[in-house]
């Protein structure tokens, strides 16, 4: 976790021109895409047809399947898919069954009636949030594997302009098709888009993982060792978090805190904004304009300056920023509860949650990355990230409960407060870095 030293802006910035850079804005597009669609998205489609809030509200809970995705993680990361491994590799393989499962799910969404059909609805939505969370699994493993630890910044940045590309389409895209046509229509289009993805995955190429000699060591050992299904166990499963906490000690305790708490103002918030905006009086294409064209872009320039800062400053640093960032931001939503419906506020609340939230992404993925050992990339890494969501994702389950017991005012004022923890944890976290270098 040491922070590297500090180079030229100029060179700094000549890192978004390295192909492996570049690389990840399709890949990034293609785990983006299903997000929205079974999360925000899917939250103004059921608002728009008369969905109660408090419902809305439980529909936060399919995104837990992201943060679970750490129980099959070692399946996706050891065992080979007949037939596709020997064709496309480990890593593409299971990235294309994924991709096809999520345009499946979508293209069978389409077809249901939100009214009539509620719990197909809710099956649909798991099952896509279930396959776009192996995705996840393999486009970290891919990403980590395919650059240094000094190019993750970089690499984490060019992911988010491709994932917030996607959140563009799945969001603004789906509102514009949703009020010129229709929502099933909308689902259809974005069905289709999942095909960007898997071409992208059959022009790929496998990476080639950047080992050390102990990991190298430990992978022949996992190799060999699951042969037999007991020592396949250990290798796969229980292997990664003794490698975590054996080169961590009991600070791995304190990282996974930080870890656990660093995006939970934010997720929590998440499940109701377009609700919100839907309920203050907004239009469709207001809130697509205004929440999602314009808060692109201002999420794209936030995560560009968090992989800058990263290569200038190293990690820790942007890392508490970020953190102080996300919870003063989600403040600024408690003014638009109390205030006459306002595009020019809304867009300048959005620019400042959207540049902050890029930023924070950002500097987060990299930090996540300086963490996983490359003989267990997959499992490690989604272990972090579903951490990093599962609390967030269980609260904002009674997200719509709260606003409909205290209001939209005080809802934003308790996700604003969730973000005290990862304030103070990237504190503490920074500061014990500091003093294991000295």
């Amino acid at each position: 976790m040491a922070d590297m030293p500090a180079q030229g802006w100029f060179n700094a910035w000549l890192v978004y021109r390295q192909p492996r850079v570049i690389a990840m804005i399709f890949l990034g597009f293609s785990a983006g895409l299903p997000f929205l669609l079974v999360f925000s998205t899917l939250s103004a489609w059921l608002r728009d047809e008369g969905v109660a809030r408090s419902i809305i509200g439980y529909f936060g809970w399919v995104g837990m399947t992201y943060s679970v995705k750490f129980l099959w993680a070692p399946i996706v990361d050891k065992v080979p898919l007949l037939g596709l491994t020997q064709w496309l590799g480990r890593r593409r393989s299971w990235l294309l069954i994924a991709q096809v499962g999520v345009g499946l799910g979508l293209y069978y969404m389409a077809q249901l009636n939100v009214e009539t059909e509620l719990k197909g609805v809710a099956i649909c939505a798991v099952f896509i949030a279930f396959c776009a969370a192996t995705q996840d699994i393999v486009i970290d493993a891919f990403r980590i594997e395919s650059a240094a630890v000094k190019l993750q910044g970089a690499m984490a940045a060019s992911y988010v302009f491709g994932y917030r590309l996607a959140l563009l389409v799945a969001g603004a895209g789906a509102l514009y098709i949703a009020d010129f046509f229709s929502w099933q229509i909308a689902y259809f289009v974005m069905a289709g888009l999942m095909g960007i993805g898997i071409v992208t995955t059959l022009f790929l190429s496998e990476p080639v993982p950047l080992v050390s000699a102990g990991d190298a060591q430990s992978s022949e050992e996992d190799l060999k060792a699951s042969k037999k299904a007991l020592a396949w166990f250990v290798g796969a499963v229980v292997s990664p978090f003794s490698d975590f906490f054996k080169r961590f000690g009991r600070f791995g305790f304190l990282v996974l805190a930080l870890v656990a708490v660093y995006k939970l103002s934010d997720i929590t918030m998440g499940m109701m904004a377009n609700p919100f905006y839907l309920d203050l009086g907004f239009t469709k294409q207001e809130i697509a304009q205004v929440t999602k064209v314009f808060g692109f872009f201002m999420t794209l320039f936030g995560a560009f300056i968090g992989g800058v800062m990263v290569v200038r400053y190293g990690v820790m640093r942007p890392l508490v920023l970020g953190a102080v960032l996300i919870a003063v931001t989600n403040l600024l939503f408690s003014i638009l509860a109390v205030t006459e419906p306002d595009l020019q506020l809304l867009a300048i609340v959005v620019s400042m949650d959207n540049l902050s939230g890029g930023l924070a992404t950002a500097v987060f993925i990299a930090y996540l990355s300086s963490l996983t050992s490359i003989a267990h990339t997959a499992t490690q890494y989604a272990l972090f990230s579903s951490l990093m969501t599962l609390p967030a994702k269980f609260i904002s389950g009674f997200s719509g409960v709260i606003v409909d017991s205290y209001g939209y005012y005080h809802f934003f004022l308790f996700a604003a407060g969730l973000g005290l923890p990862a304030i103070m944890l990237a504190w503490i976290v920074f500061w014990q870095s500091k003093d294991a270098l000295q």
